[in-house]
């Protein structure tokens, strides 16, 4: 068996996995960010490691499983941020995490001395920067914290911090390096994009880079200890959580489409080359085993169904089964919500694909007195649907099916929207734990258990559903999208003068 470990931003996760690749047993963990100032993202490290240990101490009781039956474990996590390692390999401070905002006004400050900064490092990373990227907020510790970085070592990242402790060796891996950001190209650190961001001198504390299905050493005493696995256990190099559900969603041929319908909404293409354009759009992710994926992303994701529940249906949200009652309440609306546009900008950071503008918001359209709530649940789902093909039509469309993973797969009525809406077949794999899977793809072929990605891709892929498009319902929607449309750039446009 190979087990997958995904640290994420409040749950750490860890599944089983057998040659097939059919998931064996999974345990999971809440975790709390820790309380900071507005648009801060902080998490207490040794809480993070100490939550990893319990969660898979978790697992193997729940499968029963010796741990000398695991044959190799792979990791995964959210990616960027900084956690700084000091010279006795102590956390110098609280990591800093991927939607950390802190350094808005270094970034804003960069941009107005050098206005094509952004795009400067969009030309090698292939990715629009986040603040929360490795880079600048190394650059925000630089100017306010300039002690961490004189005393650090070590510049790391989640899933590096946990393979860390596990083994004792530093490394980091190909889609890490990227998104720092760095070179998609090289698929590595990049000294001019430090230079850029004022911090040449720093980029020493970066861990070295290795492709995501390599071995990065076995598992320590301490670790086994700590974890109840086995010492010697070998622990491969891992990738980021977005690369790591691609593979998990057995998705790793160029041309094959991916949405990602969790917290956020990820939408991406596969390429066998690094992909530019559109230029200054998008995300460019590494995937192991000599991949890119090209990808627009709507910031919210299932939570636009949160906050339906807790402002539309507080009722449905008190009852049983709540996400499936939701569900059946939009059904009782046809295709197209009966003229009902909801433009799922829902965010506090605006929309980031297929533009870029942080004031945008989120909004009802061409509501009527003679509209129910069922039509406004019912745009809210269709908004995202319209929102998942704005963002592939961006990217060049879709030549195949998609692949469908993260909550929203498990509606069937959202899937089959989707598919309708973007005209594409929309497959859902087998499984919950896509990214530990991905994660443990990795280690098995850092084994040699599966001759390449693309083996181990095609060999554990199972399909759980598959939603045909309708024909029938096409009219109805491809109107919704042109209201969407309309929606979307009236949310661009008039709230750009008057949101916060």
């Amino acid at each position: 068996m190979y087990l997958g470990i995904d640290i994420g931003t409040s749950v750490i996760k860890a599944a089983l996995f057998d040659r097939k690749g059919h998931q064996q047993a999974e345990a999971s963990e809440r975790m709390s960010l820790l309380e900071a100032p507005i648009g801060w993202s902080e998490l207490d490290g040794e809480a993070t490691w100490e939550t990893a240990a319990r969660v898979i101490r978790s697992l193997l009781r729940e499968a029963t499983a010796a741990p000398s039956s695991i044959r190799s474990i792979g990791i995964t996590g959210v990616m960027v941020g900084v956690w700084a390692l000091d010279e006795n390999d102590r956390l110098l401070r609280p990591p800093i995490l991927w939607n950390d905002a802190r350094a808005r006004d270094l970034v804003d400050r960069l941009q107005a001395a050098k206005p094509g900064l952004i795009s400067a490092v969009f030309a090698r990373s292939g990715s629009v920067m986040q603040l929360g990227c490795t880079l600048p907020v190394m650059a925000w510790l630089a100017e306010h914290e300039p002690d961490v970085l004189a005393k650090a070592r070590h510049i790391l990242t989640a899933k590096d911090f946990i393979r860390f402790r596990l083994t004792g060796a530093i490394a980091t891996d190909e889609s890490e390096a990227a998104m720092a950001p760095g070179s998609a190209v090289t698929r590595d650190f990049h000294h001019e994009q430090a230079a850029l961001l004022g911090i040449e001198d720093h980029i020493r504390l970066l861990s070295p880079v290795a492709r995501g299905e390599a071995l990065a050493g076995t598992v320590t005493e301490a670790a086994a200890q700590a974890t109840g696995l086995k010492a010697g256990t070998p622990v491969a190099v891992g990738t980021g959580d977005t690369s790591a559900c691609v593979l998990g969603a057995g998705a790793h041929k160029p041309g094959q489409a991916v949405t990602v319908l969790g917290t956020t909404c990820l939408n991406g293409v596969i390429f066998d080359h690094a992909v530019y354009e559109p230029r200054d759009l998008g995300l460019l992710f590494i995937v192991p085993g000599k991949r890119w994926m090209k990808s627009m992303v709507n910031v919210a994701g299932t939570t636009v169904l949160d906050w339906a529940l807790e402002t539309l249906c507080p009722d449905i949200l008190a009852g049983e089964a709540p996400y499936e009652t939701l569900g059946a309440l939009a059904e009782q609306s046809p295709a197209g919500a009966n003229g009902v546009s909801f433009i799922p900008y829902l965010s506090a950071s605006g929309v980031i694909a297929p533009r870029i503008e942080p004031k945008a918001r989120a909004g009802f359209h061409g509501l009527a007195p003679h509209h129910r709530r069922a039509d406004m649940v019912r745009a809210v789902y269709e908004g995202l649907a319209y929102a998942i093909r704005d963002c592939f039509e961006a990217i060049g469309g879709v030549k195949s099916s998609i692949r469908l993973v993260g909550g929203g797969a498990r509606s069937p009525f959202w899937s089959q929207m989707i598919a309708d809406v973007t005209g594409a077949p929309v497959e859902v794999p087998e499984g919950t734990q896509f990214g530990a899977k991905g994660a443990a793809l990795c280690a098995a072929v850092a084994l040699g258990d599966y001759a390449s990605l693309d083996e181990a891709c095609e060999t554990t892929f199972a399909l759980k559903a598959r939603f045909a498009p309708s024909a029938e319902t096409r009219p109805a929607y491809d109107a919704g999208f042109a209201r969407f449309k309309a929606g979307s750039e009236a949310a661009l446009g008039a709230l750009r003068a008057v949101a916060d």
